[in-house]
């Protein structure tokens, strides 16, 4: 980076030397538009809504300004939490601890991450040890509230990283819950795909007029993917998916399923087809999803299976490829899925494999979009004209946004 304050650079931002120490070391120079936005707002103190989607720098766009406002006010002796982020998926709470430790590496402050699906005692070992930021998913903070072994009444800084999907997952209860906790006087962030009116309802009755940051369009797809529908009859998709990987050397592949069994099948599949595949989803131990994650992310793992939420978080700079092996039932879902390809600028690719029962959904996801995307049919593979349409199975992922919650034992992992 050089030592000029172009308007454009880190250094215009007004992060302590520490700070900007660290994301050079990390090979960044220019902030992208919602850091441009957020990072000044948040270290004026201001209360924050944006709207951001997943590949455009909000994480950062958070952490940045937390560590700096942190480390200028940090004291010696034992930390106490004076923040706290919260996040729907333990994938996305240790994607934003990973992302708190590269940045705070000269600074001192230390960070925790806490989630369920793995022992909660070395979790209140290192709450007794003191930290600055504790990052949390519901569920599981909740359970240290309850065996008082975590204090949030020292909370300056509360974020609510992807609020939208929380609010999907049934999360509302538990939020306001959280809320009662930490002291009325702080500092709210507050991060979503988009601004639902349920969005806004939640900020208007959490936060302190809020600035407002919203970057990209709206379920618009970035320039830089390349998007392909494949037709094919569904009972060929996994001969068409194996096929198409194969053919065309793909490596590193994010392949979306709707259901976990659905997405434990492919992945067996492939791996069976020769090419190597582990499945993420609620159902998976946590050492399976970290060790699938770790092995795609490494590159030694050709195809990563997910489900939607099992997805959310997940952060790879530069990958190639996503398939939609079978198409979202909620068209914005689209949007989030392709997303993770073709970021920072570089290409990407997104295929995906259509059959006739699909054919509502794709119309719903190019009005969304306001995009007819390319098709192309392989030859070997053309659609059987005279199969009729079914009716699509909706799968079971996620409590209804406003059902009571079922028993604490029979919770899904996702949820913590």
């Amino acid at each position: 980076m050089s030592t000029e304050q172009n308007p454009s650079s880190f250094q215009s931002l007004g992060l302590s030397d520490d700070i900007l120490r660290a994301v050079t070391e990390c090979g960044y120079t220019t902030p992208t538009p919602i850091q441009q936005q957020a990072i000044p707002t948040v270290m004026a103190g201001h209360d924050l809504l944006a709207a951001a989607q997943t590949g455009t720098g909000k994480t950062a766009g958070f952490t940045l300004p937390l560590l700096h406002k942190l480390s200028q006010t940090k004291t010696d002796g034992k930390p106490v939490i004076k923040a706290l982020i919260l996040t729907p998926t333990r994938e996305l709470a240790a994607q934003v601890e990973d992302n708190l430790n590269t940045y705070a590496k000269y600074t001192g402050l230390k960070s925790l991450v806490i989630f369920g699906g793995v022992g909660i005692n070395p979790q209140i070992n290192a709450l007794r040890r003191g930290v600055d930021i504790l990052v949390a998913t519901p569920g599981r903070l909740l359970d240290h509230s309850r065996q008082g072994t975590v204090d949030l009444s020292k909370i300056d800084v509360l974020i609510l990283d992807e609020a939208d999907r929380m609010l999907d997952m049934g999360f509302i209860h538990d939020i306001k819950k959280v809320m009662k906790l930490i002291p009325e006087k702080r500092q709210t962030l507050l991060f979503s795909a988009t601004f639902s009116s349920e969005i806004k309802a939640l900020a208007q009755q959490f936060m302190q007029q809020p600035k407002l940051v919203e970057v990209a369009r709206q379920n618009a797809a970035a320039d830089t993917i390349q998007q392909r529908v494949y037709p094919v009859d569904k009972k060929r998709k996994r001969e068409l998916i194996s096929y198409l990987i194969g053919s065309r050397n793909w490596r590193q592949v994010l392949v979306f399923t709707r259901t976990k069994h659905g997405a434990n099948r492919l992945a067996t599949q492939l791996s069976d087809d020769g090419l190597p595949a582990m499945a993420i989803h609620g159902n998976k131990s946590q050492g399976a999803r970290t060790k699938a994650l770790s092995q795609f992310k490494a590159g030694k793992l050709r195809v990563l299976v997910a489900t939607d939420i099992a997805a959310r978080g997940i952060d790879i700079d530069e990958l190639p490829h996503v398939i939609n092996f079978e198409l979202p039932q909620v068209a914005e879902d689209y949007v989030h899925r392709i997303g993770r390809t073709g970021r920072a600028g570089s290409e990407g690719e997104a295929a995906s494999l259509v059959c006739v029962d699909e054919h509502k959904l794709l119309r719903d996801i190019e009005k969304l979009t306001k995009n007819e995307i390319p098709k192309e049919i392989i030859p070997g593979f053309e659609p059987d004209p005279s199969i009729k349409p079914e009716p699509i199975q909706k799968p079971r992922t996620g409590r209804p946004q406003n059902s009571r919650r079922a028993p604490r034992q029979k919770r899904p992992d996702t949820r913590r």
